[in-house]
């Protein structure tokens, strides 16, 4: 399994996974203000469809939003699927307007 890694330049950011050189699968957000952060699409690569990698991208923004104290908001139509189906799970990082 390849490392999920994170890079953020403060306007937006991702958590990735690349393998030689190449973007097999990411989760790209947007900053909205100081505390929250919306996450934009997700996208994972044929070559790791079956292994869960998208739920994975997830875990991984949620541990970091968590220990951030940052709230998401999911545009995302897998993210908010995610989030929305498992909602006792994720909802103290969801934002609530």
């Amino acid at each position: 399994m390849a490392t999920i890694a994170h890079e953020d330049n403060g306007i937006n950011g991702r958590f990735f996974i690349k393998e030689n050189d190449e973007d097999l699968a990411q989760m790209v957000y947007i900053w909205s203000g100081k505390d929250k952060i919306i996450i934009e699409h997700t996208e994972v690569n044929e070559k790791l469809k079956g292994q869960n990698i998208g739920a994975k991208l997830l875990g991984e923004l949620v541990s970091w939003v968590r220990s951030q104290n940052i709230k998401i908001i999911p545009v995302c139509p897998f993210a908010k699927a995610m989030m929305e189906k498992k909602a006792e799970d994720y909802k103290d990082v969801m934002y609530h307007h």
